[in-house]
C-alpha cells in the first residue's frame, strides 16, 4: 500500500512525494481513512511510528475547503512540549505546501504580542501548549467556539507533566459537535478517563504493544559503580561507532554537569532540558539535526516525539524512574528502519528500576561489560582524577577553627591528640601531685616511659601549660585538656596574670 490509496488529495501526494516518503506507517494507513470520514480517533503507537502524520496530512485535506475567522481558529492540536509543537508545525509547512492555510504556533518563550496578531488575523491551524493557550483564552485574546477538529498528542507525557486539569478545562471551551483525534503511545488509567469523556465513539487504533521497543535497536545494560558512570560513558563514546548520539539524565542538574564534563574532555556536545531559554533551546536542536554538534545531553523533554531520523546512539546515563520513559528514550534511534544502538548504564542502587524495566517489556536486557573493558585515552581525565582512580579514596578529617593559628607538629613527635587520648586514659592524678609545666619545659619524665615521648610536645608561646582534672574518670572530654591560648586568658575579666 502507498498513500493514494489513502483518500488523499492530488496536491497533498505530491508533497508528500516532494519529502521523500512513498509508503505509510502502520498507524497512518489505518489513522487517515479514518479521519477523513469525520470519526473520533484513539490512536495508540510507540514512539517513532508516524503519528504525525496521521493526522496532519488528513487535517489538510479536510481544511482544504472554508475559511478562518479572526480570533476563532478552526482546528486546535495540543502538544506537551515547545519543541513537539513546533516539529508538528514544521510538518504542516512541508505537507500543506501547495495549500493556502494559515497557521499560528502559541508556546512559551515567544513574544505573546506577536502571538496575538497572528490570532487577529484568523488562523487555520492552531498549535499550542496548554498553559500558554490558556493565557490567550483569559485575556480574551482567543475564541474556542469555532474548533471543529481537536487533537491531543502525546496524552501520556502531558499526564506525566501535569496537564490533565489544563486539558479537561480546554475540552469543555470547544463545541461538542467537533472532531477529537486522541494520541498516546501509553494508555495509563487517567488517560482511559479522559478518552471515556470527551471522545464519542472512536476508532481504536493500537499498531504495537506499548511496552516494546523497536526491533531496530539493539540494547545494552551496563553494570558500574555511580562513580564511574562518566568513565564508562566517554570509553563507549570512543569505541562506539556513535554518529550522533543523545545521552539522558533524571534531572536537569545533571544534565548540565556531563554536559560541561564532555566538553572539557574534547567532545562535540550540547545541553538541552527545560530549564534553558526558549531561544537557546532552538538553537541547540538546529545545531543537533544540521550535526554541527554530535551529542545531546538532554532531560526526557527530548525523549518525545523529537523527529531525528539519523541518531545512531542513545545513552541512558540514568536508568529511567518510570518505565515507559525507557521505551520513549531509545525510541529516539533506530527510526525509518534504520539500526540504532542503546546503552542504559546502571548502578546497584538502580536495579530496581532495570527490573520494573524488564518486568515491562517481558525481555531481559543484554548485560554488556564492554564498558569496564575498554581502555580509556591518556588525555580521558587530568593527571589528579587518574592519581585518585588508582588509589583508594581517603577519608579527609574536617578542618578545625584552630588550625591556622596552631603550628604544625615537629617531626618525631606525638600528635596532640594521641596525647590527650593517653593522659585521659591514665589514673587520676591527686592535685598535690599535678605537676605544673611551664611552656618551655618538657613532658616530665615520670609520663615518658608510658608515651614514648623523647621530644617535646608542639605549642605556641601564648599556650598555658596543662593541669591534672580530677573527678573526671576515665573518661575526659578532650576539650577540656585543650590548651588555651594566654591573649584569650590574660583579657578575661576576674583572672589575676598568676592564674593565666
Amino acid at each position: 500500500m502507498d498513500f493514494s490509496n489513502l483518500g488523499l488529495s492530488t496536491d497533498l501526494l505530491r508533497a508528500v512525494t516532494d519529502a521523500g516518503y512513498t509508503t505509510p506507517t502502520a498507524i497512518q494507513a489505518e489513522a487517515i481513512p479514518e479521519v477523513l470520514k469525520g470519526r473520533d480517533i484513539l490512536g495508540i503507537a510507540q514512539t517513532g511510528t508516524g503519528k504525525t502524520a496521521s493526522f496532519t496530512l488528513p487535517m489538510i485535506d479536510l481544511l482544504a475547503q472554508g475559511r478562518a475567522k479572526a480570533r476563532m481558529p478552526r482546528t486546535l492540536i495540543l502538544e506537551p512540549t515547545r519543541e513537539l509543537a513546533m516539529q508538528v508545525s514544521e510538518n504542516f509547512e512541508v505537507y500543506g505546501k501547495y495549500h493556502k492555510l494559515s497557521m499560528a504556533l502559541l508556546i512559551g518563550g515567544v513574544s505573546f504580542n506577536d502571538q496575538a496578531k497572528l490570532i487577529d488575523r484568523g488562523v487555520d491551524v492552531l498549535i499550542a501548549t496548554p498553559g500558554r493557550l490558556l493565557d490567550h483564552f483569559g485575556r480574551g485574546k482567543l475564541m474556542l467556539h469555532g474548533v471543529e477538529i481537536l487533537v491531543i498528542d502525546e496524552a501520556d507525557r502531558m499526564l506525566d507533566m501535569g496537564f490533565i486539569p489544563d486539558i479537561e478545562k480546554i475540552c469543555k471551551l470547544l463545541p461538542p459537535s467537533r472532531q477529537t483525534l486522541f494520541f498516546s503511545a501509553t494508555m495509563p488509567s487517567e488517560i482511559q478517563r479522559l478518552t471515556q469523556a470527551f471522545l464519542n465513539n472512536p476508532k481504536r487504533i493500537e499498531v504495537a504493544s506499548p511496552t516494546s521497543a523497536a526491533k531496530t535497536v539493539k540494547q545494552s545494560l551496563v553494570m558500574v559503580d555511580a562513580r564511574e558512570k562518566r568513565k564508562a560513558l566517554r570509553a563507549l563514546l570512543r569505541s562506539e561507532p556513535v554518529a550522533n548520539a543523545i545521552i539522558f539524565c533524571n534531572r536537569k542538574r545533571d544534565v548540565d554537569v556531563l554536559f560541561k564534563s564532555l566538553k572539557e574532555h574534547g567532545f562535540s556536545v550540547g545541553a538541552l532540558h527545560g530549564d534553558m531559554e526558549q531561544r537557546h533551546r532552538l538553537q541547540v536542536l538546529e545545531q543537533f539535526k544540521a550535526n554541527e554538534i554530535q551529542i545531546l545531553v538532554a532531560s526526557d523533554v527530548a525523549a518525545r516525539g523529537l523527529d531525528i531520523p539519523k541518531v545512531s546512539h542513545v545513552f541512558n546515563f540514568d536508568v529511567p524512574i518510570h518505565s515507559e520513559d525507557y521505551i520513549h528514550r531509545i525510541g529516539r534511534t533506530g527510526r525509518a528502519g534504520r539500526e540504532g544502538f542503546a546503552f542504559m548504564f546502571a548502578s546497584p542502587a538502580e536495579t530496581k528500576y532495570v527490573d520494573a524495566i524488564e518486568r515491562m517489556t517481558g525481555i531481559p536486557i543484554p548485560r554488556s561489560e564492554s564498558a569496564g573493558t575498554v581502555p580509556l585515552a591518556a588525555s580521558d581525565a587530568p593527571e589528579e582524577i587518574v592519581a585518585d582512580a588508582q588509589e583508594p579514596p581517603k577519608r579527609r578529617r574536617p578542618t578545625s577553627r584552630r588550625a591556622k593559628t596552631d603550628k604544625p607538629v615537629e617531626s618525631g613527635t606525638v600528635p596532640l591528640s594521641e596525647k590527650v587520648v593517653e593522659i585521659a586514659a591514665e589514673k587520676t592524678v591527686e592535685p598535690q601531685r599535678a605537676e605544673r609545666r611551664g611552656p618551655d619545659r618538657h613532658v616530665s619524665e615520670r609520663h615518658a616511659p608510658d608515651r614514648h615521648v623523647s621530644q617535646p610536645l608542639p605549642r605556641d608561646d601564648h599556650r598555658r601549660g596543662d593541669h591534672g582534672v580530677v573527678g573526671m574518670g576515665d573518661h575526659v572530654p578532650a576539650f577540656i585538656l585543650r590548651p588555651v591560648p594566654g591573649n584569650l586568658i590574660k583579657s578575661a575579666p576576674g583572672l589575676d596574670a598568676e592564674q593565666g
